[in-house]
């Protein structure tokens, strides 16, 4: 049996226990990335894999050693993340928050942690930074906002569970709620400036898209495979762009939604759906620039010459980000469960599913370094902080590592 007629009946049969079960209940089997009604999340699972527990990634591949990877610094959170969690950057700190409410500051170049906080709500995402601001969200559409000591903003709620950390951008904070709306809050005082709405499909892939913010502009993916770009300060729609086109016999097959931030450069934004194409389009006015199919979930690193992809097979790709013409492919690590890829100084960093950081000559693919962290897999694409890569784990940990 070919690996195309295994993945359609996959399809088929998860389709059809989904089918019967009805909307009051998800199949216990069915994995964490999938969700048919925004109001009932499905069990946690790991994407990776159909039962309780993820399938072990293979053995390690060899290689030719050629760089020093190390961990600089472990910071634990608290309890285990899920995929809504991811740190957020500012240049005199990285924030971390946790599901029990734990939320971090942590100095980027030390690890020293500046302070820790407990909200006193469990979290469903976290967490956004912007200027003033450190935003959290819950399960029940609390917004909880904490300034830059960890003492209390403000806290507002949205219309649902709120689905990712915030975004902070230009004096608002973004949250991404988990039936499609998103809404644009003051960051002085959570108050709601506006908010965007548009139909989502009966199923989707449970995986934070987030945003890029850029010039004003917020590009953000959907459901269904769109990439829009909102003006920030009013929330209208500047541009709207088809990365992918749901197709296929059954809701399952038509699953084709952005499930990771936009890259966006001088003239272009770039985007990848899952069971979609990944496509660039004109800065400006949206046009399409070039696209190829492609499947994907992990999110794209860029550098000056390249885009660097984790495809859903778990094979990472560099393509030419004018034309989308491959440079190279890096298979190796396909059993191992690797992450959306991150630069790491002169390296590409993927972070596989035992928590080892990979280190990947940029010019060729090739395995040049290795490290390990805390033995479990990132929950989100790492986080480029200078020179290190920056990643918050399913262990509960918040890791920096870099390249030498």
């Amino acid at each position: 049996m070919t690996s195309t007629v295994r993945r359609r009946c996959a399809l088929a049969i998860a389709f059809a226990a989904l089918m019967l079960g009805g909307c009051q209940s998800m199949p216990s089997w069915l994995p964490s990335w999938m969700t048919s009604v925004p109001s009932i999340p499905p069990p946690s699972l790991s994407w990776l894999g159909i039962g309780r527990k993820a399938p072990k990634p293979g053995p390690l591949p060899s290689f030719d050693a050629k760089a020093v990877a190390r961990v600089d610094w472990q910071v634990p959170l608290g309890a285990k993340g899920g995929e809504a969690f991811a740190p957020a950057v500012r240049p005199d700190a990285i924030y971390a928050a946790s599901p029990d409410g734990t939320i971090v500051s942590v100095d980027p170049s030390s690890g020293r942690q500046i302070w820790r906080i407990k909200a006193e709500k469990s979290l469903s995402a976290g967490v956004g930074a912007e200027s003033a601001a450190v935003v959290v969200g819950t399960a029940k559409g609390d917004v909880i906002a904490f300034d830059q000591t960890g003492k209390p903003l403000w806290q507002v709620k949205v219309s649902t569970e709120v689905a990712g950390p915030p975004k902070g951008a230009d004096g608002k904070i973004i949250v991404w709620a988990l039936d499609g709306r998103i809404y644009g809050l003051s960051e002085a005082d959570g108050s709601q400036k506006w908010v965007y709405q548009r139909s989502s499909p009966s199923l989707t892939v449970r995986r934070f898209a987030g945003g890029t913010a850029s010039r004003g502009a917020l590009f953000t993916g959907t459901a269904g495979g769109k990439l829009l770009a909102l003006d920030i300060a009013s929330g209208t729609l500047g541009w709207e762009a088809s990365v992918a086109t749901p197709k296929g016999a059954t809701e399952l097959e038509r699953i084709a939604d952005v499930t990771s931030a936009p890259v966006v450069e001088a003239r272009q934004a770039c985007a990848a759906a899952y069971q979609g194409r990944i496509a660039c389009f004109d800065l400006l006015r949206g046009t399409l620039l070039w696209s190829r199919d492609f499947s994907s979930l992990g999110g794209i690193a860029v550098d000056a010459r390249y885009l660097y992809i984790t495809d859903d097979k778990g094979s990472i790709h560099a393509l030419d980000k004018t034309t989308g013409a491959s440079i190279w492919k890096q298979d190796k690590l396909a059993v191992r469960f690797p992450s959306g890829p991150v630069v790491v100084g002169n390296y590409l960093g993927i972070v596989d599913g035992e928590g080892y950081l990979h280190l990947l000559d940029r010019n060729d693919g090739n395995l040049v370094g290795r490290v390990a962290s805390d033995g479990s897999a990132a929950l989100s694409q790492p986080v480029a902080v200078g020179d290190a890569a920056v990643w918050q784990s399913a262990a509960g940990t918040l890791i920096s590592a870099s390249a030498h």
